[in-house]
């Protein structure tokens, strides 16, 4: 296991961005917000008024 995971650490190009450097979401930040909290929630109604409306069909 200990190799796999050597083979791994191996393929990571030097000067490219990893996944372990990005930062968590800051909620205090607009844009964090107006990216990842308030589209996926008028997705969610939008979704749940569409299919309201095609149950009364």
């Amino acid at each position: 296991m200990l190799t796999n995971f050597n083979l791994i650490v191996l393929q990571l190009p030097p000067g490219t961005q990893n996944p372990d450097d990005n930062f968590p979401l800051d909620f205090n930040d607009p844009f964090d917000l107006v990216v990842f909290v308030i589209p996926p929630v008028i997705l969610i109604v939008l979704y749940m008024i569409w299919r309201k409306k095609r149950r009364k069909l």
